[in-house]
Parts: structure tokens; sequence; C-alpha cells
């Protein structure tokens, strides 16, 4: 089935940008979830919360530094606090200089940190790769088309995924490489974002003034977002003279980028949700759940060792999980009063009906 003259011109080049944008917008979504999380556990764990705000801060300053080393402006100054980065330039740049330095300033932190992610996960899972469906590949002209384009992109999402899950589903905790892949997703996952939770209620940052401040940047200098869509296209016309498929590589990269930054944000919050549940578990107790984790999987894979089986790593990184929500749901029903109530229902209902507790009518 050949494309036609319209899809090949006009859509085909867009499909991966779109896919890019999709995912690009799911990531902000999370990043506005994880945000919320640490609001919720701000008063209790200040110093967590503003480590986290000093690691956004943090990213967000190295990607306006790196900004102007790309542009050859040079750093005169380079200073950053818990709430605030600034980053000067040796050289004054304007124009396309100085748009592509604030560029790297607020689309930086969403990819640059996961950048770094995924060239370690090149070397754990020996190396990633590109490829194209085969449908795609026994019709030629289907790839230079919107539909096979996006096929393309989701294929290699697809694959990228299959193979990181795989590898943090079949982790092991014990290979210090592993171990410090996990501690990096942790680390960076606390960072992915361009913006922090201020000081005060009132100087809160939300994802609406993320996208606020993208679309000044972008308003500001139209024409460089135009000529941006024109050397795309120029780039896509020009693997369709060649013949050559390889217009889909640098769009599946980024979604890579988008897919690590998410997994990063889940296991993240799921942290902070732990350290909120644990909160409302009394002392000693709410530490617990956290010897569980470390000691629930060094018993499993010791156990392994001795019956072996082929998932020993999936398995014991399974009951590690479940055995340390099983251990903070009995402290919730036991040391707290989440799964309880202080009157039993049924005499509430006697009251309700007019009898007292022992169940004798109440006189009115």
């Amino acid at each position: 089935m050949a494309s036609s003259p319209v899809d090949i011109v006009i859509f085909a080049p867009l499909a991966p940008i779109l896919g890019v944008l999709l995912f690009w917008f799911i990531q902000l979504l999370f990043i506005e979830s994880q945000k919320y999380l640490l609001s919720k556990i701000w008063e209790k764990h200040k110093p967590l919360c503003r480590f986290t705000n000093f690691l956004g801060v943090l990213f967000q300053t190295i990607c306006h530094a790196l900004g102007y080393t790309v542009t050859r402006s040079g750093i005169s100054q380079f200073e950053i606090t818990v709430d605030y980065g600034k980053v000067s330039p040796k050289k004054e740049k304007g124009g396309a200089f100085e748009w592509l330095s604030n560029s790297f300033l607020l689309f930086g932190p969403f990819f640059i940190p996961p950048l770094l992610l995924l060239i370690c996960l090149y070397f754990l899972v020996g190396g990633l790769e590109f490829s194209v469906p085969d449908i795609i590949k026994l019709q030629e002209d289907l790839y230079f088309s919107f539909a096979g384009q996006m096929n393309v992109f989701g294929h290699n999402l697809f694959n990228f995924s299959e193979k990181f899950f795989d590898f943090l589903l079949n982790i092991d905790f014990l290979h210090p490489a592993h171990l410090g892949f996990i501690l990096l997703i942790i680390f960076l996952g606390m960072g992915i974002r361009p913006s922090y939770i201020g000081k005060e209620k009132q100087e809160k940052v939300n994802m609406i003034y993320d996208l606020k401040n993208i679309k000044n940047h972008i308003l500001q200098k139209p024409l460089y977002i135009i000529l941006l869509f024109l050397f795309t296209y120029l780039i896509f016309y020009l693997f369709f003279g060649l013949e050559q498929r390889w217009f889909h590589i640098p769009f599946s990269i980024f979604g890579w980028l988008s897919i690590i930054a998410i997994i990063s944000l889940l296991i993240t919050q799921a942290i902070i949700l732990l350290i909120k549940i644990t909160d409302e578990i009394p002392n000693p107790w709410k530490f617990l759940p956290y010897l569980n984790i470390p000691i629930s999987y060094i018993l499993m894979r010791t156990f392994f060792l001795y019956y072996f089986i082929d998932f020993a790593k999936k398995g014991s990184l399974l009951i590690m999980i479940l055995s340390t929500v099983l251990v903070i749901i009995l402290l919730l029903k036991y040391k707290t009063n989440k799964f309880k109530t202080k009157t039993d229902m049924k005499k509430l209902k006697k009251v309700e009906d007019g009898a007292d507790e022992s169940g004798r009518p109440v006189r009115k």
C-alpha cells in the first residue's frame, strides 16, 4: 500500500513528534503527582522535601549551564541554594544562542537526568536496539506515512519498555551495579522536575506554571520553532529520497527518556507514599516496614540459594514488596485506628434506632 503525497509531505513527519509530546505530557502529570505527595509530607519531613527541592534546582541549574556550554557562551557564575539557582554567561549572546540556552533551562530537566540513566542502562542490559516492525519491512512505502511512523515509534517504545521492565523485575540488589542503578533512579527521580515546592504555600509552583513558562518561551521567538519544524521535515524528506529508515531514531530516544523518567517518578512516589503511610504508625513500630525490606529480600535470596528456581530474583523482589505491604496493613490495623472504629457499628445502630448500648429502649 503506497502512501499518499499529502500524507508524506504533511502528516508523516508529524507522527513521532506527536508521540514525543504525548509521553512528555504524561511525564508532566507524574511530576505534578509527585509534588502533590511531597506537599502532603512537608510538615513532618521538611529536610527530605528541602533536599528534593535542592535536587530540582540543581538539575535545572546544570541544564542551564549546559546550554551556555553548548552555545559557547561560557560560564562566569554558578550559584545554587535549596530554593534558587543562577548561572551567568561569560559572553552575552542574543538571538538563537540565547533562545537555545533558555531551551536547555526549560526542557533539560525533563530529559537530561533520564539520559544519565539511559547510558547506565545501555551497559547493564548489554545494548539497546532500534528496529522496524515486520509489516513495515514488507511494505517499505508504509514507513513514510503517518500510520507507519506512529507504528515504528510505538514499536521501539514497546521493545525498550519490555527490556527495561524485564531488567527491573530481575534486578539483583546484591549486585553493586544493580543496586547503584536503583539508588540513581531514586536520586534522579526526586529531581526530574523543572520547578519545586516553595517555602510558602502561596509560592507553590505547579504544572500550569511550567506550561506557561514554556508557552512564553515559544511565543517569544516563534520563528525558531517554525525553523525547527521545517528542519525536521527536511530531514524526513531527505531520508525519503535516500530510502533510509532512520527518521524515527531520535524521537524513539526521547520516548525512551520519558519512559525512564515516568518509571523513576513512580518509584520515588512509592517511597514518598511509604513515608506518608508509616507516619500514621507510632514509634518504634513505624520503622518495621523499612527493616522488613532488606531482611525479607536477603532471607528469600538465601532461601533460593538452596532451593533454586529460574525466577529467584523476581520472586525475591515480589515477596519483599508483598511482605512489606502486609506488615504495613497489620501495623495500621493493630497499632492505629485506621481499620477500626471507636464505637461498635451494631451498638451505634441501636442507639440511632432508639435503644441504648445494652439494647434497652431509650425514653424520649
